[in-house]
């Protein structure tokens, strides 16, 4: 069951029970903020699997989850609108075996990589690592232009 909230024509927030969540503590050691996103099929539903997957995955500790976000997409636009929250964990993971780690999650809920902002069954960016900043081949830590997309700023508004 969602509750459901239009901020205007092109902006709907959903909350459910697991979609904002949050958790007092954790024993691992690194705070990080990951973007959680897709626009093919029951993606609400998929985000309420991944949180459990997640959960049931000792090397990470869910410390909070941001309302939903249905959004338009940008890029390639002739495509359906997309669902997007944050997932805030702890772990004990370094950030390029965590990227790793992310990338093996997402094939695990069918991601099928195409061409830049295709559609897809779901899509994890790293938008912090602790306070570090990463520049590399294969990881940019902050994500680039986070400050800039509705899909990253109104669901970390809504974190507590």
């Amino acid at each position: 069951m969602y509750l459901k909230r239009k901020l205007n024509n092109s902006l709907t927030v959903f909350k459910s029970k697991r979609f904002p969540y949050k958790m007092v503590k954790s024993s691992k050691r690194y705070k990080v903020t990951v973007g959680i996103g897709g626009n093919i099929g029951d993606v609400k539903r998929r985000f309420e699997h991944l949180f459990t997957f997640l959960q049931r995955d000792i090397r990470i500790d869910i410390l909070q989850t941001s309302l939903i976000l249905k959004n338009p997409p940008f890029g390639y636009k002739p495509q359906d609108d997309f669902f997007n929250s944050i997932v805030v964990i702890k772990t004990d993971m370094q950030p390029h075996l965590f990227l790793a780690y992310l990338m093996k999650v997402e094939k695990y809920f069918g991601r099928k990589r195409s061409f830049a902002n295709a559609p897809r069954r779901l899509d994890l960016d790293i938008i912090f690592f602790d306070n570090r900043v990463v520049k590399t081949d294969t990881l940019t830590i902050p994500h680039l232009s986070w400050s800039q997309r509705d899909s990253v700023i109104i669901p970390l508004k809504s974190l507590t």
